[in-house]
């Protein structure tokens, strides 16, 4: 009896040093970082055209991350990145089009902003 009762506590306490050591980080120990998605640049948002074809929008951005066969009008890329001990990092960008063509997009990224040139004349 004292057997299996010092036999269920040890268990306990190896179960508990086991859940207890993944929240513990040892000191030097490397982190992999983790990526998943697709990763947008802000060049490839520049290139987004309004009238775009869906094929000229795969082409820029590729495939989207998740594909919803109840919305054909509207394609999700996603992006997360955790490096190290570092809190996760989550981009998102929603394309939307009307009549095959892009219409407009949201998300974490927005187009660069174009300084309007100077006129000058000679």
């Amino acid at each position: 009896m004292i057997t299996r009762l010092f036999s269920s506590a040890l268990a306990i306490l190896a179960l508990s040093s086991v859940v207890g050591c993944s929240t513990f980080h040892f000191p030097g120990v490397y982190r992999i970082n983790i990526q998943q998605g697709n990763v947008i640049s802000q060049t490839m948002i520049d290139k987004l055209k309004p009238g775009m074809s869906k094929s000229q929008v795969r082409f820029v951005l590729g495939n989207p991350v998740i594909d919803d066969h109840l919305n054909d009008d509207r394609w999700d890329y996603i992006y997360t990145i955790q490096v190290g001990d570092a809190d996760r990092v989550i981009r998102e960008l929603h394309v939307h089009f009307i009549e095959e063509r892009l219409s407009y997009f949201n998300g974490d990224f927005k187009p660069t902003e174009v300084a309007p040139e100077d006129n000058v004349t000679s």
